[in-house]
């Protein structure tokens, strides 16, 4: 099973912001909603290891979710450019920039592809995310 590993560089207001990584090499940015106590729908999960799976979402079509997550559920991977795009979710981008205003990531579209052609063949892998706040952007 492969292992993916998101890196989380900084947080704040307008989101958290991270690196995800395969075999020790960035290949995506990631965006997420800022740290708040893992609630459901407004937070990003808390860090530690996970079991991802393949699921055909209605909304977002072939993606994985992130299981065993403790008290949430339905945690996909998909495409966005703001925190406001997710539901607490992890959104994939190619660089971090500036939209209507906020700090995001573009190139979402190339990010996710880039994810699920690394994952092309598989049903499942390990994700560990590790948080590295470094810089806090309240």
């Amino acid at each position: 099973m492969k292992t993916l590993i998101l890196k989380r560089v900084a947080t704040g207001i307008q989101g958290t912001f991270g690196a995800i990584l395969y075999k020790n090499t960035p290949f995506a940015v990631t965006l997420e909603r800022e740290w708040k106590d893992n609630r459901k729908g407004i937070s990003c999960i808390p860090e530690g290891n996970y079991k991802c799976k393949r699921v055909d979402s209605p909304r977002f079509g072939n993606t994985f979710e992130v299981t065993n997550v403790p008290n949430r559920s339905n945690i996909l991977f998909h495409k966005g450019n703001l925190d406001d795009d997710s539901s607490g979710c992890i959104l994939l981008g190619e660089q971090f920039g500036v939209i209507k205003g906020k700090s995001g990531i573009l190139s979402s579209r190339q990010g996710y592809n880039e994810m699920m052609s690394i994952m092309m063949d598989d049903y499942g892998f390990r994700l560990i995310i590790v948080d590295d706040w470094r810089t806090d952007l309240n």
